[in-house]
């Protein structure tokens, strides 16, 4: 009877470990070195916070400076085949005005997030 507790409570442990575990990169730097649009705001080059919520691939992202949020924009969690070799904005090219955001990558992780409906954003270039 005693293993049966004991097997309980190790599987709950474990699940609660991945779970945190899984959430645990929610925030992370941005950097950009040129100008860019998100939902109508143009993000000036700087330093910013991305932080997501949600849960599966679908989250809501934060632009913040400092403690100001700046925009916030639906995401989508997408899986990469190779961690990404560095932080990375990916931009989509407007024909008039900033480029404008269509996602973030993120160094040594195999995951990225891409940026409202862009089904493209991924594939493009990036500015570091």
């Amino acid at each position: 009877m005693k293993f049966a507790t004991v097997s309980k409570s190790l599987v709950l442990g474990l699940a609660v470990l991945l779970a945190s575990s899984a959430f645990a990169a929610t925030k992370a730097n941005l950097q950009l070195n040129n100008p860019v649009l998100l939902n109508g705001t143009t993000l000036k080059p700087g330093e910013y916070k991305v932080q997501w919520e949600g849960s599966g691939p679908n989250v809501e992202l934060s632009i913040m400076q400092g403690k100001n949020v700046i925009a916030k924009v639906p995401a989508h969690v997408v899986d990469l085949q190779a961690p990404s070799a560095y932080d990375a904005a990916v931009t989509q090219k407007n024909d008039s005005g900033p480029n404008t955001l269509a996602g973030v990558r993120f160094q040594g992780k195999k995951f990225a997030l891409e940026l409202g409906e862009a089904s493209e954003g991924m594939s493009g270039g990036s500015s570091k």
